[in-house]
């Protein structure tokens, strides 16, 4: 039908992804009530089977699948706890991340743990979840995940503290170019070890007919590792559109803003807003949600066990 074959074909290319997840992360769907989300389940069930009532449009439809995919675990089947969606991301991240006053070391660690916990949560919340996670395994993760990051962050921002007592070169390729590594390796870390366990446990790959084929760890690797570069791609406009905005703004605004200092934060603080906003979408549509994989690149029992030649499986986001 025209909506299941829109849904495969937009997310069969880059901005066709790009356009789901900008939809995904409405924000406005963190205030969908508990009795319009049984509505939006039932619709796309009665859709499954045949089952529509008479007069449901098109739109009714994607609307019902927006809802549910922003807040139901396509794995679980739960819904995610706000904060933790991917539309939950930018309006409960943002403010973390304005919070930290580098000149404090301890405001920067407690700051800096929040923020990573955060992204821990995120990062956890929208993993594979085909598999069972103890809480052992969840609080190890935890703990090595936001260890890490909090010491890169940390030691990212003492390294810059201590660059003003070098010399003015020196000191402009340290802020310059060591806090997206700093960053990324960061992120990197978190996501890494909130999904050690599918590494060990392996994750469901499925056929054409959405039948599970068998567990591979081959497939977890894949599904981590482009989790992982998401995450290396999502901070870069952060890095550089917000300086480049805020000195043409200060160029054209430059009189108002003198006579009103106090307007800079608010600015440069929605100013990040956007940007962050803008790069989460640009982010996660890298690589399609469900991700295909070839049967001759995974463990042997998985291609004894299907005559498929590719396979599916929930990257997660």
């Amino acid at each position: 039908s025209s909506v299941s074959e829109l849904n495969s074909l937009r997310r069969s290319s880059f901005l066709g992804r790009l356009r789901h997840f900008v939809e995904i992360i409405d924000p406005s769907t963190l205030f969908v009530s508990q009795e319009k989300l049984q509505e939006c389940i039932k619709l796309l069930d009665d859709y499954k089977h045949g089952t529509l009532p008479p007069g449901t449009t098109d739109q009714q439809l994607w609307e019902a699948q927006k809802i549910k995919q922003a807040i139901i675990h396509p794995d679980t089947g739960e819904k995610i706890f706000m904060p933790f969606r991917m539309s939950g991301y930018v309006p409960f991240g943002t403010p973390i991340k304005k919070l930290w006053n580098p000149l404090s070391l301890l405001s920067l660690s407690s700051t800096q743990w929040l923020n990573q916990s955060h992204n821990a949560c995120v990062n956890y919340a929208n993993r594979n979840a085909t598999k069972p996670t103890p809480a052992s395994k969840f609080l190890q993760g935890y703990a090595g995940a936001v260890t890490s990051a909090v010491s890169i962050a940390v030691g990212l921002n003492v390294l810059i503290q201590k660059a003003n007592k070098l010399s003015p070169a020196t000191r402009m390729i340290i802020q310059r170019f060591v806090p997206f590594p700093a960053v990324a390796s960061a992120n990197i870390c978190n996501v890494g070890l909130m999904r050690h366990s599918e590494l060990s446990e392996g994750i469901d790959v499925l056929d054409n007919n959405s039948n599970v084929v068998g567990s591979s760890k081959i497939a977890a690797r894949h599904a981590i590792m482009e989790t992982a570069l998401t995450r290396v791609v999502l901070p870069m406009p952060i890095f550089v559109l917000p300086p480049i905005i805020m000195s043409y703004l200060e160029r054209w605004v430059l009189r108002f803003l003198q006579r009103n200092r106090r307007l800079l934060l608010p600015i440069h603080s929605v100013v990040c807003l956007i940007t962050f906003g803008l790069s989460l979408p640009v982010a996660i549509s890298l690589f399609p949600q469900m991700s295909q994989i070839e049967v001759s690149c995974l463990e042997p029992e998985i291609a004894m066990a299907t005559d498929c030649k590719v396979v599916t499986y929930n990257k997660g986001l």
